[in-house]
């Protein structure tokens, strides 16, 4: 049987991992295009999934999502330019910068929360309860049993 047929009658965990990922992605970004936020494209994730209505420093967004500094400065970069954020000072520390959402990200923050709970329901609907809060956590598991560090992704 050749290697293309056998993964996708049986898929390995990289292929379901990938699969799931892109079909989230693909109904938060078509769902949030429908409300005016057509500009925003996934590797915008790695910042307005993680970012604070207060701010957050690009350290932290770079750590919690997974890239290296110079990828999130990249994708900052493109958020700031769309309108999504903003550089400010850190109260905390004048030399550091926090990323704020503007308007238009704080939007679209309240936006992707409620598509990913409608997502998140629904498939709790599609397997019952007790078994997506299984499937959850099994989940989580599995990501944290993995090491976090290494090449950048750019999902």
């Amino acid at each position: 049987m050749k290697r293309s047929t056998l993964k996708e009658q049986d898929p390995d965990l990289g292929i379901l991992a990938v699969q799931l990922s892109a079909r989230v992605q693909r109904e938060i970004f078509r769902r949030s295009a429908e409300h005016g936020f057509g500009d925003v494209r996934p590797r915008h994730g790695a910042v307005l999934a993680y970012l604070d209505v207060e701010g957050t420093r690009p350290g932290e967004l770079a750590r919690l999502a997974g890239r290296n500094k110079q990828t999130m400065g990249a994708i900052l970069d493109e958020l700031e330019r769309l309108g999504y954020v903003r550089r400010t000072p850190d109260p905390a520390d004048r030399r550091a910068k926090l990323i704020v959402p503007t308007d238009r990200g704080r939007e679209f923050m309240e936006l992707t929360d409620g598509i990913v709970d409608q997502i998140e329901q629904k498939l709790s609907d599609t397997l019952g309860a007790e078994q997506y809060q299984t499937f959850r956590g099994a989940l989580g598991r599995g990501v944290a049993a993995l090491p976090a560090t290494g090449h950048d992704t750019e999902g």
